[in-house]
């Protein structure tokens, strides 16, 4: 197997650093918006309410496969074509991942409970969060903030990373593809149910190693920050395999157990209830502060996994002068004989 984790450095440091530029977006758009606007084609030609589940289950999968290789088809090409550079292909992979507008939206929500009001903290906290909101208390919106930082810190940065490390630029591609699909088709209701089945067990199955390598980041983050990094590890060890989700149960606990809080529990989705089992053992009341220490917490994970990615970038480089050595040493062994 291919190991890229200069490409994926380069991805998270870019990204990290400059995120997406406004003016590129500008111009055209995010990646992930063709993406959507693919997926989006597809299931209004293939998804027909009239056919029975098990034809839409099968329309889905179809969907699925050429949203899927279309965009991973055109970064191997591109990726061939400037022979793996780790510049470019990283360049290109930073628009996978999503450090900075995560930390952005997140501090939004802080913000806004901290200098304008409980509304503008309820519209702040419903750009990244699927649930109703339009009930919630300060703690319940505090929780809710700090339950899509975890998740999302293992869906949006340690995951394209890790595929990105394995599997260059199309590997990135690869995964941001039926990421984008689980959160568009992935849905369990009458319309989607079973057309987005496919996508949604493949996003279940892809993001199986980074959740669980995403609560070891912050976990260690919560040693070197002076956060309870033991009560991480009780949390995940008791609560993250009891999760609805098979993967956000791994970093929503670490993040839970680090901090001392409660996050999760019931919430409401389109009137309807759903009793969700809560994560972590301290104290459910968190508020403006905890998003900031949980902000911190994040920033510490991301420079932990970026530490890692450029110790193996450094330990790649030197096996392939140490393999270069040895084949300039063959072929004179090989002209001299």
């Amino acid at each position: 197997m291919s190991f890229f984790p200069r490409t994926a450095f380069i991805a998270t440091l870019t990204e990290g650093l400059f995120g997406y530029p406004k003016w590129l977006y500008s111009a055209i758009r995010h990646p992930v918006m063709w993406q959507g606007a693919l997926i989006s084609t597809l299931e209004r030609h293939l998804n027909h309410q009239t056919f029975s589940r098990r034809k839409r289950i099968s329309a889905g999968a179809f969907a699925t496969g050429i949203f899927t290789v279309v965009p991973v088809s055109l970064a191997a090409v591109f990726s061939r074509s400037v022979r793996h550079s780790p510049i470019a292909c990283g360049l290109l992979a930073s628009c996978c991942l999503a450090q900075r507008s995560l930390h952005e939206h997140v501090e939004a929500v802080a913000q806004a409970l901290e200098h304008m009001s409980l509304a503008e903290g309820r519209q702040a906290v419903s750009m990244i969060v699927g649930r109703d909101t339009s009930a919630l208390d300060e703690a319940a919106i505090c929780r809710a903030t700090i339950e899509t930082l975890a998740e999302n810190f293992s869906d949006g940065i340690v995951a394209p990373a890790f595929w990105c490390a394995f599997g260059g630029l199309p590997g990135a591609v690869f995964y941001k593809t039926v990421n984008t699909a689980d959160s568009m088709i992935g849905h369990r209701n009458e319309r989607y149910e079973a057309f987005g089945k496919t996508a949604a067990r493949l996003d279940d199955l892809i993001n199986l190693p980074a959740s669980r390598l995403s609560a070891f980041w912050i976990v260690t983050a919560a040693f070197f920050t002076g956060q309870n990094w033991k009560a991480a590890l009780r949390a995940i060890r008791r609560d993250a395999r009891h999760h609805r989700s098979p993967n956000a149960g791994w970093p929503e606990a670490a993040m839970a157990g680090a901090l001392g809080l409660s996050i999760g529990g019931p919430r409401l989705y389109n009137g309807e209830i759903a009793n969700v089992r809560w994560v972590g053992e301290g104290r459910q009341e968190a508020t403006p502060a905890d998003i900031r220490r949980a902000l911190m917490l994040y920033r510490a994970a991301c420079i932990v996994q970026n530490a890692v990615l450029f110790v193996l970038s450094v330990k790649t480089i030197q096996l392939g002068k140490v393999h270069l050595q040895s084949q300039w040493g063959n072929a004179a062994r090989c002209r001299t004989r």
